[in-house]
């Protein structure tokens, strides 16, 4: 006998909420006839299938985590009620939730989608603000939303825009009919896309909001504080505005800073901490308009804004001799970066606006706070040799990033000269004939120009996430405003490391001391071009990590690269050295192997 309705219930590792959501379902389920579905994307858990089979659902697992769409999918191709209803697993639901349901769909016929009600419940010491982190006024202003979904229209039944997910039912013949979820799109919009497509076929087509079919969505413990809720906040904002451009109906970049600048106008006037939720939304709408700028081919370059970047597919590729690029099939000046990284104009503005937009969501996140706390006691005090050569247009810069450096926790070592008509890799290599009894024993070696700016706490935070992910060769991003030619160094605000094919010669580069008899001294060389090409084939060849640390961005503000010296000179000492020895294309060293979120 065909059950009257399925409940698919979408899970990933979210057993305590889970437990919660079938005991408030189950129950109304089997007095009804109606089936309950529990599909995990966390992949096959004995745990969870205890679970659904204690309240009497039934387990189907995908073998890996697939996606909340492909989840809901697979809940209408197993199951077989007449009306597929789909809540989220943190949802508890009224004793009348189903009942309410099944009546609307027998009272309209017509009507193929439903729309329970969403109240937001954040468990703590009660209210829906009750959850912000310790040392926030748990308080609204009462001018923004819930920060979780809710659609609450009213004490009866009526015609709604859009269900969501949280509480939704569809007719299974409206499914056949349109086709299942979009599965393409996350985090938002695919209720939504799914509705439109509905009513693209049937322009009449209502959504129906059946006020007595109730449902909490509930956030507890951590997940109800500030930092959970304002990161869900921020890719939910980044999925909307994808969400948009892709229907065509996307903002200005203007108008989404202009969005968030109010947004953080409002938690600042009005002294409201809920309102950090809408900033951090507004923050991810910024971020993918800016990487859809990037992708479009406008100024500002993909790799700075998005993900993890394009796969390595080179791992395997043998060394080759006479200079030929390792993962590369020709050799006219593919060690070049094909960029040359310098920032200025609106170009710059926009990038500073990106910039600033992190630096916030870095502080109100805590993630700053949380690296400097990590980064007090690990790894044990290292010794660092620190090289430098200094040029007199650039003195006091140099003299700020020296105190920054030396007020590290860590015993370091800072020695600089004056470039006296030598080029950088001539200069370093007479510093390290002068203190090479100080490198025998030192853990690290830090290169650095004489034209960055370091944050505050640069290295004790930038040491500890080198060795908290094994990095043999590391540098930190560059902030989005920075003058960087690599585009894979530029900073991503996900991301604190992320493991890369190579590290750049400059402006400010690390080398692990395992490194030293391989690398030390430098190749007589003036400026250096391709010299970090080669030493990525080097890095594979004795199996090192190289690594982007962009939780500790550095500024690289005062002179565009090569500025100083002869673009071509530094192109044609490049082709002489790379000439007999082996490297990594400029494709491949370009490219993101790992990203690490945390620590």
């Amino acid at each position: 006998m065909t059950p009257p309705a399925s409940i698919v219930i979408p899970t990933r590792e979210r057993l305590p909420y889970l437990e919660v959501a079938l005991r408030s379902i189950a129950a109304q389920a089997t007095r009804l006839g109606a089936e309950v579905l529990v599909i995990d994307d966390a992949g096959p858990s004995a745990a969870a299938r205890a679970l659904a089979n204690r309240f009497g659902a039934r387990y189907e697992p995908h073998p890996r985590p697939l996606g909340l769409n492909v989840a809901r999918n697979t809940g209408v191709e197993r199951s077989h009620g007449e009306l597929v209803v789909f809540v989220d697993d943190d949802v508890r639901a009224d004793p009348e939730w189903l009942a309410a349901l099944l009546a609307a769909a027998a009272e309209h016929p017509d009507v193929d989608v439903f729309a329970g009600r969403i109240s937001a419940r954040l468990e703590g010491s009660g209210g829906w603000a009750s959850g912000w982190a310790s040392g926030w006024a748990s308080h609204s202003c009462g001018r923004e939303r819930p920060p979780i979904t809710t659609l609450e229209l009213g004490a009866h039944d009526t015609d709604a825009e859009f269900a969501w997910g949280a509480n939704m039912a569809i007719r299974r013949t409206a499914l056949e009919r349109v086709g299942l979820f979009d599965v393409t799109l996350a985090d938002g919009g695919d209720e939504q896309e799914w509705q439109e497509r509905l009513r693209a076929g049937d322009p009449g087509a209502r959504v129906l909001y059946v006020a007595d079919a109730c449902v909490e969505h509930r956030r507890t413990g951590r997940d109800a504080r500030l930092r959970a809720l304002a990161r869900t906040a921020y890719a939910r904002g980044r999925a909307a505005r994808r969400f948009d451009t892709r229907r065509a109906q996307s903002r200005s970049l203007a108008r989404e800073l202009d969005t968030l600048t109010r947004c953080a106008g409002h938690v600042v006037r009005r002294r409201c901490p809920a309102g950090l939720t809408m900033v951090a939304h507004s923050a991810g709408r910024v971020r993918e308009a800016l990487r859809e700028r990037s992708n479009a081919g406008a100024a500002l370059d993909g790799g700075a804004l998005g993900g993890a970047g394009a796969p390595h597919t080179g791992a395997g590729v043998p060394h080759t001799a006479a200079g030929r690029a390792i993962g590369s099939g020709h050799t006219s000046d593919d060690f070049l970066s094909g960029s040359s990284g310098t920032v200025g104009g609106l170009d710059a503005v926009r990038r500073g606006a990106y910039d600033s937009a992190l630096d916030a969501w870095e502080l109100l996140s805590t993630r700053r706070l949380r690296l400097g706390l990590a980064a007090r006691h690990r790894p044990p005090l290292r010794r660092v040799l620190v090289l430098g050569v200094e040029r007199p247009q650039h003195l006091a810069l140099a003299r700020e990033t020296a105190a920054e450096l030396l007020r590290s926790r860590h015993q370091v070592e800072l020695h600089t000269r004056p470039a006296d008509g030598l080029g950088k890799f001539e200069n370093l290599n007479l510093l390290l004939a002068a203190h090479g009894r100080e490198l025998d024993t030192c853990d690290w070696l830090l290169v650095l120009d004489d034209d960055v700016r370091l944050p505050p706490g640069f290295l004790d935070r930038f040491l500890f996430l080198c060795e908290r992910y094994s990095l043999s060769l590391a540098q930190p991003a560059h902030r989005l405003r920075s003058h960087a030619a690599w585009q894979v160094t530029r900073r991503r605000g996900a991301s604190a490391v992320r493991e890369t094919a190579f590290v750049e010669i400059g402006p400010v580069t690390a080398f692990a001391a395992a490194t030293f008899p391989v690398l030390l001294p430098f190749p007589q060389l003036r400026m250096g071009w391709g010299l970090d090409v080669h030493w990525a084939a080097l890095a594979r060849e004795h199996d090192w990590r190289c690594g982007v640390v962009d939780a500790v961005p550095i500024a690289h503000v005062a002179a565009p690269a090569a500025a100083a010296y002869p673009r071509e000179q530094a192109i044609a000492e490049a082709r002489s050295f790379l000439a007999e020895r082996p490297y990594l294309s400029a494709r491949d060293a370009g490219r993101t192997l790992t990203t690490h979120r945390g620590w």
